[in-house]
């Protein structure tokens, strides 16, 4: 049997050094667990962008709709600013959603003990928290026809569409159903069908494939307002959350910044199931490119960290592993280790990017 496949792009600002880490996860993989991978690299962004005048060449595009699972640093700086619409470092990822059709965009929003303190929520509100949201990535608003700027008369007028057929509510209904099960069997999906057509379709699928397909599974409806206002008034309510593309877009960076910081929080996004089975997959921290530390060691690897063990679970059901993963980074909070980002008043001990991946892998050594 080969050896399951990764291709790896680092992509542009912090992405290669936060990658680096993961790279070290890897090699420890192999060589402490005997799991190996085949493992390629290549260009997304700006870097891409650079080199081939895309960011994202058609031989990369090619290389994602092969391996078993993409995983992906940052894209993006203030040098492409200018460039057009149609070639900036961003077109590169978004290519990479729609070919590779990856619909479900899987949110996890975990706040570790030890920065409880990090969030501008009560530390009580925020301690232990550990929720999924499942935004459909595909849909919706973002790529709905008609859409742009007509004129209308003497002025202009801009024009975006929400519209979602019936299958495309059905499969990420059926992901966010399907994690729950592996979770605490509980879903909440959100939408405005008080005002929205498309609101009141999404409500009746999503409750018809409950009632058919996941009778265990106890779902409840939200609208999505009040479903924002819910996160920083008691998060730790939800447990799986399941709505569009624009309100999972909203909802996401809302409960991201539950748990602190950004520089914590993976992501992954899946798509229909190959011929072997696994999903099509990619991951990525949650994180931009942050060109203003780029290339001077301050980078936070945990989030990338963390989407490689999502990729562990999800795409080569190495759950023991990603789970040893997540332990290890638990126990380098707990130690008081942080990158700049991680800092606070209650101090701590300040260690590099690198310096962080050193802990996190002498927390892998340990836990054999």
């Amino acid at each position: 049997m080969s050896n399951p496949s990764l291709l790896i792009l680092p992509g542009d600002g912090i992405g290669p050094e936060v990658m680096a880490e993961v790279r070290r996860i890897i090699d420890w993989l192999g060589a402490k667990r005997g799991v190996t991978f085949d493992v390629s690299e290549d260009l997304v962004g700006g870097c891409a962008y650079d080199k081939y005048g895309t960011p994202l060449h058609d031989d990369t595009m090619a290389k994602a709709q092969e391996v078993d699972a993409v995983l992906l640093g940052a894209v993006g700086g203030p040098q492409y600013d200018n460039l057009d619409f149609s070639v900036k470092p961003e077109r590169g990822l978004l290519r990479l959603r729609k070919e590779m059709d990856l619909y479900a965009n899987l949110r996890p929003a975990q706040c570790f003990d030890a920065l409880a303190d990090f969030s501008s929520l009560k530390k009580d509100v925020v301690a232990g928290l550990d929720i999924m949201i499942v935004r459909e990535l595909t849909g919706g608003v973002y790529f709905g026809e008609p859409r742009g700027i007509f004129k209308e008369g003497n002025e202009r007028v801009g024009i975006n569409t929400q519209r979602y057929t019936e299958s495309e509510i059905e499969r990420v209904a059926r992901s966010a159903f399907e994690l729950a099960r592996k979770r605490n069997n509980k879903v909440c999906s959100m939408e405005k069908a008080n005002v929205m057509e498309s609101g009141v379709l999404w409500r009746e699928v999503v409750q018809k494939i409950r009632d058919t397909e996941y009778p265990d599974v106890a779902l409840s409806h939200m609208y999505a307002d009040n479903g924002a206002m819910q996160l920083v008034r008691w998060p730790k309510q939800f447990d799986v959350i399941v709505t569009d593309n624009l309100f999972g877009d909203i909802l996401s960076d809302c409960a991201a910044m539950l748990t602190g910081s950004l520089g914590m929080l993976p992501s992954a996004s899946l798509g229909a199931p190959m011929a072997n089975g696994r999903p099509k997959a990619l991951y990525e921290p949650v994180h931009g490119s942050a060109p203003d530390i780029a290339g001077q060691g301050k980078a936070n690897p945990i989030a990338c960290i963390l989407s490689f063990a999502m990729a562990l679970r999800y795409s080569f059901d190495m759950g023991e592993d990603a789970t040893r993963i997540e332990q290890a980074v638990e126990k380098v909070l707990a130690d008081g280790v942080r990158t700049a980002d991680l800092m606070g008043p209650e101090g701590g001990v300040p260690v590099s990017t690198s310096g962080m991946g050193d802990a996190i892998l002498a927390a892998l050594d340990a836990s054999l």
